[in-house]
């Protein structure tokens, strides 16, 4: 039977404090998969990427807080931390009764999906992650340094000085980092004044993230134990010229899931932009295999 294509919906949905939005496409009684973006995007980043699997799976996109177009509180009356940004999608998956489903994770979607993964062991089904990392070997030491001197000493001249992380420049500079020149028009221009525009919307809250990441850091040990006890089906495809999260933590998926499937995509930060076909294939690839439903 010839596959049916499915629409990319765009929702909303009340979760308390915050109205999430999300983007939806698949038939709904197919098994489902969750993406979750980085930063500085927001579901976005998958907008070509979703309908290249809803014939087969039922593919859920939402806009974590502070990103995108999902609504929260100004900062004077909401943490932006990474326990919070994952309670936001712990409610998604609850108030939509999602009682199952993979994760594909990419850069903040990682912390958030892990701390998902860990409060729901036996809600996962498979984990596939696009540079987003659970490892200390993964983290560039280089571009990492400016945030992890605010870590050390949270004073305002460090604060003050992630805010060029936060200018187009450096926006496009994730964008562009690593992509072999052959590849370097396949990046859209829209994307990356989608994700300055998000940027420019509040500063402040994106510096209080960059400065609670440290507590994703901490709690790898806890997301690697979760790995090494559940087994689960585990794809890790990263861009190699990644300036912020090195091949290393895609390697480092081995030591904890010995039969990950690692792939090095000649991209960068955001492979999806430059490799969004080959990537999709390789993910329909392992779902069509590896994904356990029940």
């Amino acid at each position: 039977m010839e596959s049916r294509p499915y629409a990319v919906r765009y929702k909303t949905i009340d979760l308390g404090e915050i109205r999430m939005f999300y983007r939806e496409a698949g038939n709904t009684s197919a098994p489902v998969v969750l993406l979750l973006h980085g930063f500085p995007t927001s579901s976005h980043m998958y907008r070509d990427f979703i309908p290249q699997i809803a014939n087969d799976y039922r593919v859920l996109a939402p806009d974590l807080p502070g990103f995108g177009w999902t609504k929260a509180p100004a900062r004077d009356n909401y943490a932006y931390t990474f326990d919070n940004l994952y309670e936001a999608v712990q409610s998604f998956v609850d108030v939509l009764r999602i009682e199952r489903f993979a994760i594909m994770m990419f850069d903040y979607g990682a912390p958030v999906g892990f701390r998902l993964a860990a409060a729901n062991p036996g809600r996962i089904s498979a984990i596939i992650t696009q540079n987003g990392n659970a490892y200390a070997e993964g983290l560039q030491e280089d571009t990492w340094e400016p945030i992890r001197a605010y870590w050390r000493e949270p004073n305002t001249e460090n604060r003050n000085a992630l805010r060029s992380l936060l200018t187009n420049e450096i926006t496009r500079f994730q964008y562009m980092h690593g992509v072999p020149a052959e590849k370097l028009d396949l990046v859209s221009p829209d994307a990356i004044a989608h994700d300055q525009a998000i940027l420019d919307r509040d500063p402040e809250l994106q510096l209080d993230l960059l400065g609670d990441y440290q507590s994703n850091v901490a709690l790898y040990p806890t997301w690697q134990a979760y790995l090494r006890m559940r087994k689960l089906p585990l794809l890790a495809v990263w861009g190699n010229g990644d300036p912020f999260f090195s091949p290393a933590g895609a390697r480092a998926f081995r030591k904890d899931v010995p039969d990950a499937e690692i792939h090095l995509i000649d991209a960068g930060h955001f492979a999806l932009e430059t490799d969004g076909p080959a990537i999709a294939a390789l993910i329909r690839d392992f779902l069509a295999r590896k994904l356990v439903i029940s």
